[in-house]
């Protein structure tokens, strides 16, 4: 029978807590930054390209309906009878970040993009930028 030793034990149990964790980022209530691979060329035959990690927000926010007040329904002709209120996981602050290029041969470039810096539960809008 073969026995671990104490190391070997933490050492898994730590690699078993951390790849739980991740599972478990998109059920976390709220609003979070969330990081995602970006690959930017610079033209549809990739002549120069990088890659990033850039952020993104991802998560759920407070939303709820209930019957309208009479006083909305008496101005509105009564065809407004349910009220909706909603809010959307948003981007609250844009960033800078510079990608690192490479070209065919031994050119380089860099490339400027924008990433999430911090994310919140705001009014819902088609695009905010």
């Amino acid at each position: 029978m073969l026995m671990a030793s104490p190391g070997a034990l933490l050492l898994c149990a730590l690699v078993l807590a951390v790849s739980e964790g991740r599972g478990r980022e998109a059920a976390i209530p709220g609003c979070h930054l969330h990081p995602f691979n970006v690959t930017v060329r610079s033209d549809p035959q990739g002549t120069c390209q990088g890659s990033h990690v850039a952020q993104a927000c991802v998560g759920h926010c407070e939303s709820s309906a209930f019957p309208s007040r009479y006083s909305v329904l008496v101005a509105s002709g009564y065809r407004h009878n349910i009220t909706s209120v909603s809010q959307c996981c948003t981007i609250h602050g844009l960033r800078k970040v510079k990608v690192q290029l490479q070209c065919t041969g031994s050119q380089s470039g860099e490339l400027e993009i924008f990433t999430a810096r911090a994310c919140r539960c705001d009014m819902c809008r088609l695009s905010r930028i």
